[in-house]
């Protein structure tokens, strides 16, 4: 399996027909995971922690929205034997369990439009830091896990700044969020972790890109987890601007 990151958005774009399609349209082009592994850029806790690995309501982390994104379901099955996979691979005592903690929208919402069945085992685990070094090893510890036909998935977003977000959509996207956006994606096809590393330094823009980390970590963990030796392959499944923010989903390794 590969790794993959992926923008997850807000819950609303459960009705953003097109959006859905071509996530539904590119799990389809996959092959069918034995189970997803989740890393969300709405959970962190250190260290890395596992959530419920069996059926349990999902996590509404979020506020003010009409009542129906509230009785949104996803009841994938638990992954019991995926959490016994990940404490082999970081040591047990780097493992922590909280079997009561459901999916997040970052979880939960680009899963809904990739396996809508639900019947695809799924487990979260928190991210333990922000530190991109960090986060690329962990990657590269979970590695083994696609040989097992585990889908490493990355949920977050290239640009993440809401308080300069045109609700409205009609402002033209600023300089600052396609020149980062268009950075991250050159360094991701052509492989070079140093950059993408160092990207708080190297990258344009990245202070009002990212006002805050947590939505690009996840992109550093899947290049961690991406094979060795194997240059990363780019596809923009939306690859277009959304005022300040950039939605882009790539295929790793």
């Amino acid at each position: 399996m590969p790794s993959i990151f992926l923008a997850h958005g807000s819950p609303m774009l459960l009705d953003d027909g097109h959006w859905v399609r071509e996530l539904h349209t590119w799990a389809g082009n996959l092959p069918r995971p034995t189970a997803v592994l989740m890393l969300s850029a709405h959970w962190e806790d250190r260290p890395v922690t596992l959530g419920a690995t069996e059926a349990v309501p999902l996590v509404y982390d979020f506020y003010g929205f009409p009542a129906k994104y509230y009785d949104v379901r996803y009841p994938a099955p638990g992954a019991p034997a995926l959490a016994a996979s990940v404490r082999g691979l970081l040591g047990g005592d780097a493992v922590a369990d909280a079997p009561d903690r459901g999916l997040d929208h970052g979880a939960y919402v680009p899963l809904k439009a990739m396996y809508p069945d639900a019947d695809i085992p799924v487990l979260q685990a928190s991210l333990p830091t922000l530190d991109p070094a960090a986060l690329y090893d962990l990657g590269r510890q979970l590695r083994p896990l696609r040989d097992e036909g585990v889908l490493i998935v990355g949920s977050g977003f290239i640009t993440h700044n809401l308080r300069v977000l045109d609700w409205h959509g009609v402002a033209p996207t600023p300089a600052w969020a396609s020149e980062f956006d268009q950075w991250t994606a050159e360094a991701v096809a052509r492989g070079d972790i140093d950059a993408l590393l160092d990207y708080r330094e190297r990258a344009p823009g990245v202070r009002m890109a990212l006002p805050t980390h947590e939505h690009f970590a996840p992109l550093l963990v899947t290049m961690g987890a991406a094979e060795a030796g194997t240059e990363p392959v780019s596809f923009p499944i939306t690859g277009f601007a959304m005022s300040t923010m950039t939605k882009r989903s790539v295929q790793i390794g």
